[in-house]
């Protein structure tokens, strides 16, 4: 057995180069053409893209600094409805109309406002573009608080998940919106617009430019490698496209740009996942893409030797290419940048010491609104057939969406007995996929040997005191295994924390090969109940309750839609909602699936599912940090409704300890 705290991540990267293996360029510009619809539909689904009407820009200008040969002014302008983005728009001196090119951050503490951002922006403005620099959605001045620095990854970003929009998407959005914004300005020439950005602000630029054909030249920096490198090290979640592996590798997406101009720029001291080896993987076929289409001149790639960064020789081989493909002058070359002199971060704030408008609406605080309106959508019918006709949709749904097209039947049963186990079978493995051991242990401490009735124990921390109070207070006996399920406990990757996200990398890494965690998590316990009845340790025609500690509370409400031998749940202290105005706390965000409000709707929505046919009860152990029990009651009551509207038999029962 290999080491588990290493098998997950085995299994991620095994996985995805198998997908990757099916994806190759077409060979003629019709095939193109197909495969790059199939793409592009696919990237906006997958990033969800916010299909909103376009609101009014309702642009503000907040400040104005004269310099040496070009003018910066501080400006605002609404993206969507009630949201506004800030900005810094330097114009060179002269009437134009110039040349116009985006420029967005990547992880710098300064964001816009950084001095690494600034010096593109006037080396722009000197050489005759107007450049906008922009704060990203949740960064900058947009961020929670109004200092700079604030990270928008983690759990911010995280609220966004199951709303089916993501952070990605937004920004890809926003950024759509600027290049409006920049076209409505009477000195910039409307058909000449480009996009650059380095690091995260790489990504934005790769993103936008496949999507926003109206970005003439496309230039990201210390961004691109290839999606393959992105497994084992951990990424922002403004970096991760769902499901890009599953119909893609990232020279697709690159492609996307063609026949429009394509700069990739490199450091040769980067991280793998931007490293010159993994980027000239993609921009292999890229450029064969570009070939392909006759335009094979259109993409270049630089690279630099230094770190992560968007240095002088950086910016001046992008001020070449800028200048080849929105000026119509030169060959690409690089140009030597003028003198340029930055500010300090402060001064070029549109909102300074704490003049921020009110009504801010932060990445929590516009997820909230998604996701309300999104389960709005959702509400059980009134009517008895409809509302069965309704379920079966949903739980087909549900499925659909966790089914990632592993055939059972050919997997094995066998076990591997544990140390303490030999000839008791006390504690056993099995092998759930393929290299990925699911380990179980028999709680021989708590069962009743005698009892019929078989417990599964989960937890996504060690939880096993929650457990045993809790059993304490159960008055029926049972069998209890613990299951130990893929990236969890001893198996759980090395360095899988990021701030308030416990299980931020394994969450990404199976999101990218369209496998969400909580996926593999209810197909881990399907198997861990064939495992039990092949070594008949259960009866063949016998069921399974769930007792699950914490956030895994997800996973039995899950498993308990969809895995007929599930026949209850006793949940405790699980989470009630996923809908949050603020930032999730610590927890393991691999309870949440993607889009889950507009595949099923939120927790009670998916507890009710399970309410025609089988019991659930949410039990929470101490008052320390517990829910209102009123707010709980008033969060579930879809759940109840469907119990009220079948007259089900089955129970939805709220508890706390001693109840």
């Amino acid at each position: 057995m290999a080491e588990l705290d290493k098998q997950y991540l085995a299994y991620i990267k095994n996985t995805a180069a198998k997908l990757a293996s099916g994806y190759s360029v077409p060979s003629t510009p019709r095939k193109w053409k197909a495969l790059r619809e199939t793409i592009r539909s696919r990237v906006i689904e997958s990033i969800g893209l916010p299909q909103v009407d376009r609101c009014e820009l309702l642009p503000r200008d907040l400040g104005v600094i004269e310099a040496d040969g070009y003018t910066l002014t501080k400006v605002s302008f609404q993206t969507i409805a009630g949201v506004w983005m800030t900005g810094n728009l330097y114009k060179p001196d002269g009437e134009g109309p110039f040349a116009a090119v985006l420029c967005v951050h990547g992880h710098w503490k300064g964001a816009k406002q950084d001095p690494v951002v600034q010096a593109r922006c006037i080396g722009l403005a000197k050489l005759g573009f107007v450049a906008l620099s922009v704060d990203a959605f949740g960064a900058g001045e947009r961020g929670i608080d109004t200092p700079l620095g604030e990270y928008h990854g983690e759990m911010v970003a995280a609220t966004l998940l199951p709303t089916g929009t993501t952070l990605p998407g937004i920004q890809v959005y926003e950024n759509i919106r600027a290049a409006d914004y920049l076209q409505s300005l009477p000195f910039v020439q409307s058909e000449n617009l480009g996009i650059t950005g380095t690091s995260g602000g790489g990504n934005q630029t790769m993103y936008a430019g496949a999507l926003e054909e109206r970005f003439k030249c496309v230039v990201p920096v210390c961004s691109v490698g290839n999606y393959q490198a992105y497994l084992g090290v951990a990424c922002c979640m403004c970096e991760l496209m769902p499901d890009a592996l599953a119909f893609t590798e990232e020279w697709g997406v690159l492609g996307l740009t063609a026949p429009r101009g394509l700069m990739v720029i490199n450091a040769t001291r980067d991280g793998i996942q931007f490293s010159v080896a993994e980027a000239k993987k993609s921009l292999a076929s890229t450029g064969e893409l570009y070939d392909v289409l006759n335009v094979a001149g259109n993409v270049r790639h630089v690279v630099v030797d230094s770190g992560h960064d968007y240095n002088q020789p950086m910016r001046e081989a992008m001020y070449g290419w800028m200048t080849r493909f929105l000026k119509g002058e030169g060959d690409g070359s690089p140009i030597a940048e003028p003198e340029i002199e930055t500010r300090a971060p402060e001064s070029v704030r549109c909102y300074p010491n704490g003049t921020r408008p009110k009504d801010h609406v932060t990445v929590p605080m516009f997820a909230e609104q998604l996701a309300k309106y999104a389960i709005g959508r959702q509400e059980f019918d009134d009517h008895e057939m409809a509302l069965r006709t309704d379920l079966n949709t949903r739980t087909k749904q549900l499925a659909d969406e966790l089914d990632y097209g592993v055939n059972t039947a050919a997997l094995s049963n066998e076990i591997k007995l544990g140390i303490d186990s030999v000839g008791t079978k006390l504690s056993f493995s099995f092998e759930s996929e393929p290299g990925l051991d699911v380990v179980v242990r028999y709680r021989e401490d708590i069962s009743d040997e005698k009892s019929e009735a078989v417990v599964l124990l989960i937890s996504l921390v060690d939880r096993k005191e929650g457990h045993d109070k809790a059993i304490a207070d159960i008055p029926d006996k049972a069998r209890y295994y613990e299951v130990q399920l893929r990236a969890t406990g001893s198996a759980f990757p090395r360095g899988d924390v990021i701030s308030r996200a416990v299980g931020h990398n394994s969450f990404q890494w199976g999101a990218l090969i369209g496998r969400p965690l909580l996926a593999q998590w209810v197909f881990d316990l399907r198997r861990t109940i064939e495992v039990l009845k092949a070594q008949d340790l259960i009866g063949k025609e016998s069921g399974v309750s769930i007792l699950s500690t914490g956030e895994a509370g997800v996973i039995a409400f899950t498993a308990n839609a969809l895995i007929k031998d599930v026949q209850g749940v006793v949940a405790i202290d699980a989470p009630y909602t996923l809908v949050r105005g603020t930032p999730y706390e610590k927890s393991h965000v691999g309870v949440i699936l993607p889009n889950m409000f507009n595949i099923v709707g939120d927790i009670p929505h998916l507890i009710g599912i399970s309410v025609q046919d089988k019991d659930t009860v949410l039990l929470y152990t101490s008052d320390d940090g517990n829910p209102n029990a009123d707010e709980v009651s008033e969060a579930l009551k879809p759940a109840l409704k469907v119990k009220e509207v079948l007259k089900s038999l089955n129970d939805v029962l709220l508890l706390t300890q001693g109840e």
